[in-house]
């Protein structure tokens, strides 16, 4: 559920809510004003619907004020619940008794109607607007979790890009500075062999051209001895990568493989558990939900599982054939009322 969804779920409760505390309250005022005028002197008849707008006042307080608390994520305590109790029941009784006064049982049920729908949907406007207080707030970690989970992917392959070009500079530096030692080393040996060979040759020719040739043949295996050195140290460095990779592979392969054993034996044992007696904790009864999920269960056969509703176990299941429930890296599970 994105944040459109849920400011539109936001919208959808709170005009539904108030039309239903609207119409009960003028159905309340026209309801218990005659009871009211019947049971005040003649002279005070004016003061019949102050009664029933008080109680009501009271109602949309305590609706207006759950509203505000359950966004913002607090609780009142105890008071603004009995509060709530107190203008239902005062709001039932005073409507149902006209008609309990006369014996009227099919008038007590009618007028009944609309203050049992006045409580019971400020008890579920109030649950609703704390499960989407609860959504939204996961929805925000999750959002903020996956951003930092793309900027520390993005510093990782920077860093290393730039410790494997730095590697491949320090190499290449020394393999120069190696060239120029071994170039300045033949340029010396060159020069004292072109010195002692002009000095040496006055007196034997034959035995100059007998070096010369030595020489030559020896800068020859020199040459192929560093180049079959530096193919040997290429292909060892080779070697050593294509190693380490494939150590790499295997390690992941198999810690990915002792995730998915253990994630099923922690699934096995949930559904081997059983039909709940009673009803798991919230933790629990997610994980319970979520493993049955996994194994293509039926939502009932989950909810005898975990011990809690259908309604619930369905609104569970939504949310992992959700596309985002695929992709998130921090979020496990989101907060939800029970029915």
């Amino acid at each position: 559920m994105n944040g459109v969804q849920i400011r539109s779920a936001e919208r959808a409760l709170s005009v539904g809510t108030w039309l239903i505390v609207a119409g009960a309250m003028l159905y309340s005022i026209l309801t218990v004003t005659p009871l009211a005028a019947k049971h005040t002197p003649d002279e005070w008849d004016w003061t019949a619907p102050i009664l029933p707008l008080v109680v009501d006042a009271a109602v949309v307080i305590v609706v207006r004020l759950d509203a505000v608390l359950a966004r913002l994520g607090g609780h009142g305590g105890r008071w603004p619940v009995v509060l709530r109790w107190m203008t239902g029941g005062m709001t039932l009784a005073l409507n149902v008794a006209d008609s309990a006064l006369k014996g009227d049982l099919v008038g007590v049920a009618v007028h009944a109607v609309a203050p049992l729908l006045l409580i019971v949907t400020a008890e579920t406007g109030l649950a609703y607007r704390r499960a989407i207080t609860a959504a939204v707030t996961a929805l925000e970690e999750r959002q903020q979790a996956e951003r930092e989970a793309l900027r520390q992917a993005a510093r990782e392959e920077r860093e290393r890009a730039e410790r494997l070009a730095r590697e491949e500079r320090e190499h290449a530096a020394l393999l120069a500075r190696e060239q120029r030692e071994h170039e300045a080393r033949l340029a010396r040996e060159q020069t004292e062999r072109e010195e002692r060979a002009r000095r040496e040759e006055a007196e034997q020719q034959a035995a100059r051209e007998r070096a010369e040739q030595a020489e030559r043949e020896r800068r020859e295996r020199e040459r192929e001895r560093l180049r079959l050195e530096r193919e040997r140290a290429e292909r060892e460095e080779a070697e050593r990568r294509e190693r380490e990779r494939r150590e790499r592979v295997e390690r992941e392969h198999r810690e990915r493989a002792e995730r998915e054993e253990r994630a099923e034996r922690e699934r096995a044992a949930l559904l081997a558990a059983g039909p709940a007696a009673e009803k798991f904790p919230e933790d629990r009864a997610r994980a319970t939900v979520r493993a049955a999920f996994e194994a293509r269960l039926p939502v009932r056969a989950a909810a005898e599982l975990c011990g809690w509703s259908v309604g619930w176990v369905s609104a569970r299941y939504a949310e992992h054939r959700e596309p985002a429930a695929g992709s998130g890296a921090g979020l496990h599970a989101v907060q939800g009322v029970g029915t």
